[in-house]
């Protein structure tokens, strides 16, 4: 079997591009892969449509480290994220028709399944006023809907620092969701890599009352011993990964052990096969896997496949329930989140499919995400820019 034909498509919406490959066979078979690429999609399309011909048609999509390594190794460049990225689709793509030819999901191809279900956590769900009233109404919607965890950023645009008030009102947006949900279910805090160390720390101790379950990127991803000081001085787990895009970066990490829980991309780190062996190195340090995901369906596929069949698997980000939920529609054959958990999905292969009408009906769009701009919480055009 050989690698025939490779196709790209866009799916936009108001804050966000998926981009997606289908990879052809010359026996019929195709397989899909996809990235989210934040702010950068033509640069991505721009790798694809170099790399295809050169590396990607003609190969066996069997051979999948091999065509890894050549994609890593044979451009003599260091891979960014575009690039890793660009692998992650191929390598994703390449694993679903080999799941298909074999008529069995990815996941018994990754070792077999470990656990029968997936813990889920929603995002995106808080697209409303920065109010603890709009807050607590938003909050209890994803309860509703089943989920047992949800995460959120509740501090505006803030960077570095924070004025006493902000400070406040962010707590005060805290309290109302833990009000809205009970004690039992988990709020998980996601600091997009905004604070200096010093800000951090008061900010998650300002927080810890509130039951939260991790600070998730609390200073910016580039100094790792920066992050250390953060994990010495707080009492809840610290988070941090989606923005390490070599599985050889998380070195330092590791050795300082300065977060309790990694959260690689798939569609980032060069796919699925990379990603599982970072889990395994993780493992030797006893931290804990929870993918970033700000995927479409096939993504969010790749990531599911990822932790039905992964030891040290924690908790699995997913924003299609309630941030563009007609997304789902791009790719059908996912199952739905059931109290709080996804099944484990379908095969053959990854177990969906593309409706190429639903992605004709949602072409690009040319916006620029910015979690610094003030009201980027809403995930519009106009207040992302």
């Amino acid at each position: 079997m050989k690698i025939s034909r490779v196709e790209t498509f866009v799916v936009g919406t108001e804050w966000r591009n998926l981009t997606i490959v289908r990879v052809h066979t010359d026996e019929g078979l195709s397989g899909l892969g996809e990235a989210r690429m934040v702010n950068h999609t033509e640069a991505l399309l721009g790798y694809i449509n170099e790399a295809a011909p050169r590396h990607v048609i003609g190969h066996d999509p069997f051979r999948i480290e091999n065509l890894v390594k050549k994609m890593g190794r044979d451009d003599f460049s260091r891979a960014g994220e575009v690039m890793s990225s660009g692998i992650a689709a191929f390598e994703t793509a390449c694993w679903d028709i080999v799941g298909k030819a074999l008529d069995q999901p990815v996941y018994n191809l990754l070792g077999g399944p470990v656990r029968e279900k997936i813990k889920a956590y929603a995002n995106g769900w808080y697209r409303v006023e920065r109010e603890p009233e709009e807050f607590h109404e938003a909050a209890r919607k994803v309860v509703e809907r089943g989920y047992r965890a949800m995460k959120l950023d509740p501090f505006g645009p803030g960077h570095y620092e924070l004025e006493r008030e902000e400070k406040l009102k962010t707590v005060g947006l805290v309290e109302a969701v833990r009000d809205a949900i009970g004690p039992e279910r988990e709020i998980l805090l996601e600091m997009h890599g905004r604070f200096s160390p010093a800000t951090a720390v008061e900010m998650v101790r300002m927080l810890e009352p509130y039951g939260i379950s991790w600070a998730e990127e609390p200073v910016p991803p580039t100094n790792l011993k920066a992050l250390k000081k953060v994990t010495d001085k707080v009492g809840i787990p610290v988070a941090t990964g989606e923005r390490i895009h070599q599985r050889i970066e998380y070195r330092e990490l590791f050795e300082l052990q300065a977060a309790d829980v990694i959260q690689p991309d798939i569609s980032h780190i060069g796919g699925l096969l990379e990603t599982k062996k970072l889990a395994a190195w993780a493992d030797c340090y006893y931290v804990t896997m929870a993918p970033h995901n700000v995927g479409g369906q096939i993504n969010t596929a790749a990531a599911l496949h990822l932790a039905a069949s992964t030891t040290n698997f924690k908790i699995q980000e997913y924003f299609n329930d309630f941030a563009d939920p007609w997304v789902k529609q791009t790719a059908p054959g996912l199952p739905e989140v059931e109290d709080g958990y996804f099944p484990l999905p379908g095969g053959p292969g990854l177990g969906v499919e593309l409706d190429e009408s639903v992605v004709e009906a949602h072409p690009k769009q040319d916006v620029h995400f910015n979690l610094f701009a003030e009201g980027w919480e809403k995930r519009g055009e106009r207040t992302s820019r």
